[in-house]
């Protein structure tokens, strides 16, 4: 292996290239500007360097983070350039970052392991990695998508009493934010083969997680209110990305999060509030592609998502290792 060495990634020197690997791992786009800020606001619990060569190209890097929920545990990427794998560079980066953690006092560390790299698999199983949950990418054309069947299932809803509506025509207000936060919160936790974590580490950290991040689209929270009760019945929330690696097209709508209140369940909301937000996607988004994820166990939401076209895509299993 020729000479290398680790040193800090710099914002304004290092960020845009971070930015294109974070791309690849997380399979969700990501701009030297968002990581900078990322940084900024969350560097008290990030460690993270990159691997250069003697003219300073950058071979690969690794980040790790105290997970904000459990405080205990971090999440690490790790990537090595391609045509530098398989000389021990994975390796050093790993063991460089595990003596770097010590600082955060965790005791367990995750990473998500692309399913169509066996090698990745490999590498992660080798170190005492153990799978937590697989999730899979699904993809839906928009083109060919006929919402047609769904017409009679909206009003249907609606002459029960439920209301289609969106942050947007809500107001975006706090108010509004809390009632979303409380919904995401609770249907998340209570998704099929989840653990029943929270997402956020409260309502504080949901607003500024989501609602004052740069892809939160009021106009694409879409949510379902029973008009009877107030109650927030179902939402699905959409935005648009931009992605110039992608063969389909630099544009395409992402479905963050569909969800359900359990005492609602079994009426049709997750389906007819995704159609409500496919439409938002074509109409106003004017994308051609809807992606979203889904974990394994999720056969309620993965189920409506094969009704409605979508189609399976490489997906990553979540893998965890205990620290002695």
């Amino acid at each position: 292996m020729a000479t290398i060495r680790l040193r800090p990634a710099e914002p304004e020197r290092d960020f845009a290239e971070l930015a294109a690997f974070f791309t690849i791992l997380e399979d969700w786009p990501s701009t030297a500007q968002g990581l900078r800020e990322f940084y900024e606001r969350e560097r008290a619990r990030t460690v993270q360097a990159v691997a250069v060569d003697a003219c300073d190209a950058i071979l690969g890097f690794y980040w790790a983070e105290r997970d904000r929920v459990v405080a205990e545990r971090a999440f690490m990427y790790l990537y090595v350039r391609p045509d530098h794998r398989g000389q021990g560079l994975g390796r050093m980066l790993y063991d460089t970052l595990l003596e770097a953690i010590a600082p955060l006092q965790v005791n367990a560390v995750r990473v998500s392991v692309w399913d169509n790299c066996p090698e990745c698999r490999t590498f992660a199983d080798r170190r005492g990695f153990v799978e937590v949950r697989h999730a899979f990418a699904m993809a839906l054309n928009l083109r060919t998508f006929d919402d047609r069947p769904y017409d009679a299932i909206i009003e249907q809803l609606k002459g029960e009493g439920f209301r289609f509506t969106s942050m947007a025509e809500l107001g975006n207000t706090e108010e509004a934010q809390r009632k979303l936060y409380d919904l995401n919160d609770a249907a998340a936790r209570d998704t099929p083969g989840t653990s029943g974590e929270p997402s956020w580490a409260s309502f504080e950290d949901f607003q500024k997680s989501v609602c004052h991040s740069d892809w939160y689209r009021p106009d694409g929270q879409m949510v379902v209110i029973d008009t009877a009760t107030g109650t927030w019945a179902a939402m699905s929330a959409i935005t648009r990305m931009h992605d110039t690696t992608r063969p389909e097209g630099a544009d395409y709508a992402y479905n963050l999060f569909t969800g359900v209140d359990r005492a609602y369940r079994g009426r049709k909301l997750a389906q007819a509030v995704k159609v409500v937000a496919l439409r938002f996607a074509r109409e106003t988004l004017g994308v051609d592609t809807v992606r979203t994820h889904h974990n394994t166990k999720n056969a309620p939401m993965i189920v409506i998502d094969r009704k409605l076209g979508y189609i399976q895509q490489p997906g990553t299993h979540l893998m965890e290792k205990t620290l002695a």
